[in-house]
């Protein structure tokens, strides 16, 4: 996480860095950044989208799986009571 972090940190810092060193005026780098800012958004809506998509897949799949163990085990708790009662009748 550390590392990502990093990266990001120097990312964030050439980009600044770039941007005040750019021979544009400022309307222009201003433009410029509102267009990055913008598609940055969309780009995380997008992202943001398929992990809550994976995530509701993700729990869907548990709770199937969770029914599907929870009729395993009353199944079994039924079996051996039967056998329990045969047994001692």
């Amino acid at each position: 996480m550390k590392k990502v972090l990093a990266i990001i940190g120097a990312a964030a810092a050439g980009f600044a860095a770039g941007i005040l060193t750019a021979p544009k005026s400022g309307k222009e780098t201003r433009k410029d950044l509102k267009k990055k800012a913008v598609k940055l958004k969309a780009d995380t809506e997008k992202v943001a989208g398929k992990a809550a998509a994976v995530a509701k897949d993700s729990v869907d799949s548990l709770k199937v799986g969770s029914r599907k163990v929870g009729d395993a085990v009353t199944e079994t708790a039924k079996d051996v009571k039967g056998n329990v009662e045969k047994r001692f009748k």
